[in-house]
């Protein structure tokens, strides 16, 4: 996010702070999603959304909430623009945002970011693992994958052997 302004910065904090629609317990800042606001004199603005994958349902809504959230602070023109590039990744949502889901109940994504080369594994010789997902509710680490799916694309269903509450899981990206 890239603000030049004093007044830009004013605009992106009130657009990042519209909730995001699919997820309320998080606002479009913590998701990441919302990546500039460039303002055009006092009352024309032009913000960049980023969707969290491409077709993404929500985007719309997003959308038109930050442009209502940006009519209330007074500003006449506001223009959403939808950016592809960079492209979105569960690791542009910030350690608040990653909290909340926690206490919300959500398993947060893995942090995927790395330096270097990524390591793939050729042939079925050899597999990596992933780091397990942590239960929410209790912390544990021993956890089973129910669905690929749960409420929204962005989640899978995953269930604690330890507690065995069910849960969601916001999938890496």
């Amino acid at each position: 996010m890239v603000t030049t302004t004093p007044l830009e910065a004013e605009l992106l904090e009130i657009a990042g702070a519209v909730p995001d629609p699919e997820l309320p317990v998080l606002t479009l800042q913590e998701l990441g999603v919302v990546r500039a606001v460039r303002a055009h004199g006092t009352d024309t603005v032009e913000v960049e959304l980023t969707p969290t994958y491409t077709g993404c349902p929500a985007i719309e809504a997003m959308s038109l909430d930050i442009e209502r959230a940006l009519h209330a602070h007074g500003v006449r023109d506001v223009t959403v623009r939808t950016v592809l590039t960079p492209a979105w990744s569960t690791d542009d949502i910030t350690p608040e945002g990653r909290r909340k889901l926690q206490e919300f109940g959500i398993a947060p994504p893995r942090v995927q970011r790395t330096t270097g080369p990524v390591p793939l594994a050729l042939g079925a010789t050899r597999t990596l693992s992933a780091p397990p997902v942590h239960c929410p509710h209790c912390g544990s680490a021993d956890t089973e994958l129910l669905s690929r799916f749960s409420s929204t694309a962005c989640k899978a269903l995953r269930r604690c052997l330890a507690c065995r509450e069910p849960f969601d899981h916001f999938k890496e990206l």
